[in-house]
């Protein structure tokens, strides 16, 4: 485990830290547990505990689909993760990921009033997370796995699909989906087809990786999904192209379905005449010079935590037409709780035992489609846009039951 203090001393302080700091201290934190019986009666206590709660044992003994209705399990989620990528932070371990994981949990509640339970687990190997995903996997509807380092998220999240509980890795899907229906309703603002589009990602990582698939459609069936031209991804030491001899095999395979004339070079060459930017890596990485080297009225979404890839002053000076980033300061903020709400809520109330393409697509379009008139400023719904979530899910369980 690295040492937490170094990497938070090298972290911009922010005017949230100081009261973040103070609230968590007076709270002891933000996630409570609140019984949803009565336990004032001998009575009460027969029936939520012994003997009456042999009955509902008995129940799911014989049917184990009742769980969801006799327990937590149809409005639950776990919150998993072991510290390893906290955005912002990196490595800072488990316990100092759990106000983060804590955050995720009443983002849950307050949006699609799920009671999702942080667990933070100190683990050693790809091996021991997946037997925790699997050991709790008769408690939850669901386990969101949050903050783990690729490639670890990428081999915990594929070892356990079968357990028969949906398991989402929020920083890969949850990031592509948000920034599709983005990238949607910023091409209608551009009067641009999104088949047409070539696009530079920046960042080669879970939200790199995913977004890429994504937006070339890999393993979506061509029904729901329409391929853009072209996806360029780029790392810290340029384009991913074949002539490097410095990639590991998750940056190979991303070869399979990006930079299909095999250019190379650095950030800015992969620049030269795309449509867009989405950048989740680093801030700071471009000016506006970059983006002038850029087709006519390119968008850019530059979501690198606290600092954007390029503030959007900056990118307007170079021409960009639509700017987003991950920040609440500025229009148009690229945020994964605009999905991950809607998605779980949908996939519990289908009793769904994975998150298929066709649901994630469908959030896609959902969230898209909850801004009817895109403009420069306005491609996606406020972070705090209650009516999101609903609708996500609607689309969310409709897409699991074959509506």
């Amino acid at each position: 485990m690295v040492n937490d203090k170094s990497i938070l001393q090298g972290v911009e302080m922010t005017d949230y830290y100081k009261p973040a700091i103070e609230s968590h201290r007076k709270t002891k934190g933000k996630f409570a547990v609140t019984s949803l019986m009565a336990l004032e009666t001998q009575e009460d206590l027969s029936i939520a505990y012994t003997p009456g709660v042999a009955g509902p044992c008995h129940e799911i003994a014989d049917a184990p689909g009742e769980s969801y209705a006799l327990t937590m399990k149809g409005r639950s989620v776990a919150v998993l993760s072991d510290g390893t990528a906290v955005l912002g932070l990196g490595n800072i371990g488990p316990a100092a990921a759990l106000p983060v994981i804590e955050g995720k949990a009443v983002l849950f509640k307050a949006f699609a009033d799920i009671d999702a339970v942080p667990i933070c687990v100190d683990i050693d190997s790809d091996e021991a997370l997946i037997a925790v995903g699997r050991a709790i996997a008769p408690t939850f509807g669901g386990i969101n796995l949050e903050d783990i380092a690729a490639p670890r998220c990428f081999v915990v999240e594929n070892a356990l699909q079968d357990i028969g509980i949906p398991v989402f890795h929020d920083d890969q899907h949850g990031t592509a989906i948000v920034l599709l229906a983005a990238l949607k309703n910023a091409s209608r603002v551009v009067g641009k087809s999104l088949t047409d589009m070539t696009i530079v990602i920046s960042g080669a990582g879970a939200a790199g990786t995913a977004i890429a698939k994504i937006l070339r459609c890999i393993n979506f069936d061509t029904d729901v999904c329409m391929s853009v031209r072209e996806v360029l991804v780029c790392d810290s030491k340029g384009l991913v192209s074949p002539d490097r001899d410095n990639l590991s095999s998750a940056k190979k395979e991303i070869l399979g379905y990006s930079n299909r004339t095999g250019r190379s070079g650095t950030l800015q060459d992969a620049l030269a005449g795309a449509d867009a930017f989405i950048g989740v890596s680093r801030g700071g990485l471009l000016c506006a010079d970059d983006i002038r080297r850029m087709a006519d009225d390119p968008i850019i979404l530059a979501m690198a935590n606290p600092e954007p890839e390029i503030m959007p002053d900056e990118a307007k000076r170079g021409g960009a037409a639509v700017v987003g980033t991950g920040r609440s300061d500025f229009p148009n903020q690229v945020n994964n709780v605009l999905a991950f709400p809607g998605i779980f809520r949908g996939a519990l109330d289908a009793h769904a035992v994975s998150i298929t393409q066709k649901m994630k697509m469908a959030a896609v379009n959902a969230l898209a489609e909850s801004v009817s008139q895109p403009t420069a400023d306005r491609i996606l719904p406020d972070p705090l846009d209650k009516t999101v979530a609903p609708k996500v899910a609607q689309a969310v369980q409709r897409a699991y039951d074959g509506g």
